[in-house]
């Protein structure tokens, strides 16, 4: 496998880096360690189906004000020449928000949702002009494998880092290990910033002016991609099937160990399982760009929703952690290979030279459909104290999601 990778340009290993770095927040801190963190020790003063709801309408404001900036900072990276140094600024903004989670004691649920808020703007935002690079690294017949590619790295990078962690958590006493986790986060996020940063160009640097000039600039292309990406009927056509399944995908995400925990399974099983997701997924990422290549880019998505609604199913029964250990590698085989088709995808309908541009719509359709899913998780869960119902309601996601994508031409 590693040898694989050693085979690949400079710069697309680079790039497929930045990929190893932020893995860190998916798993450790969005996914696995965090969520339990919170509701174990900073929310412990909370009830139960609250801490829940709490953390599902933190997740949803952070995302809809990532959704709301995106559009804005794509057509200015893209008029500005400025996609790195807005992606090393909102790395930043995450790095140092995941770091100051290690301050977090008892009974601190209220900062410990502002550090995730500020986490996730940095981590999505920063995704936008990471996506944006995309296209400028290779030509179009090697999209699906390199986006695929970034994923299998991603997943092999966020499970070596969970698995230390894990063992933190397991050998030193009390909140301790948790801690060094979310250190141990934002450090190697940081690390595995720099290959970027220093081995991939900035394609298409603007000639715009600075300051005034520069926003005038940006509203005015964001203004025109507003108008214009309403006639690219295939294009728009797919952005709205994935807001809808990947509102279903992120969801999962972000809610399983928080769904998990609330059924009473201990965080080892939790955060065993989802490393042992991480593992799965690297080798089912790489096939999923091999079929993508066989079958098709959208044919290949169907079969991963497909498989998705068909857990989101089974995930209404579990009652027992080798319920959730199931769910967890099935999850594995899907979830990492559905996103970096999407991905593709979604670049190789992009017209030349506005790539930030309509990454940012491609972003902003995922992170106003994750403002949704979460929600309505938090309010059922919250109304009903039952987090099976919510996820009972989340196969709707799915169901659109594959309706709509079936009206696409691919």
């Amino acid at each position: 496998m590693l040898s694989y990778f050693r085979r690949l340009e400079k710069n697309v290993l680079s790039w497929c880096a930045y990929d190893v770095g932020n893995s860190a927040f998916a798993t450790t801190i969005m996914a696995a360690v965090y969520p339990v963190y919170y509701r174990e020790v900073a929310s412990s003063g909370l009830a139960s189906n609250i801490s829940t709801a709490y953390w599902a309408y933190s997740a949803s404001a952070s995302l809809f004000l990532s959704a709301f900036f995106s559009p804005f900072l794509g057509a200015l990276a893209d008029g500005q020449g400025m996609k790195k140094r807005l992606l090393a600024v909102f790395t930043a903004i995450g790095v140092v928000s995941t770091g100051c989670m290690a301050l977090i004691g008892p009974g601190d649920w209220f900062p410990a949702l502002l550090l995730l808020a500020g986490g996730t703007i940095g981590f999505t935002i920063s995704i936008v002009f990471y996506d944006a690079l995309l296209p400028h690294l290779a030509p179009p017949d090697r999209i699906d494998m390199i986006s695929s590619q970034g994923y299998a790295l991603g997943y092999l990078g966020g499970g070596v880092l969970l698995a230390v962690n894990f063992l933190f958590i397991l050998a030193l006493p009390g909140t301790i290990g948790a801690r060094m986790s979310f250190l141990s986060a934002a450090v190697w996020w940081a690390v595995f910033t720099i290959p970027i940063m220093v081995y991939v160009d900035e394609p298409g640097a603007g000639t715009g002016g600075g300051g005034a000039d520069a926003i005038r600039d940006s509203i005015g292309r964001l203004k025109r991609t507003f108008r214009e990406i309403r006639s690219y009927k295939n294009l728009f056509l797919f952005l709205v099937a994935f807001w809808f399944y990947n509102d279903g995908i992120g969801t999962v995400i972000r809610m399983a160990a928080i769904y998990g925990s609330q059924l009473g399974i201990s965080i080892y099983h939790l955060v065993g399982a989802l490393l042992l997701t991480q593992f799965v997924g690297i080798p089912f990422s790489i096939a999923f760009g091999s079929m993508a290549s066989r079958i098709g880019s959208k044919r290949a998505i169907l079969a991963g929703l497909y498989f998705y609604l068909g857990l989101i199913i089974a995930g209404i029964f579990i009652s027992r952690p080798w319920h959730f250990w199931a769910l967890a590698v099935a999850v594995g085989m899907v979830q990492g290979g559905t996103q970096a088709i999407s991905r593709s995808f979604f670049a190789s309908m992009i017209p030349p030279g506005r790539t930030a541009e309509f990454f940012g719509f491609y972003d902003i359709s995922s992170k106003f459909s994750g403002i949704l899913g979460p929600a309505i998780f938090g309010m059922v869960t919250q109304v009903t104290e039952s987090s099976s119902a919510a996820i009972a309601i989340l196969s709707y996601t799915f169901i659109l999601g594959i309706l709509l994508l079936r009206k696409v031409d691919g």
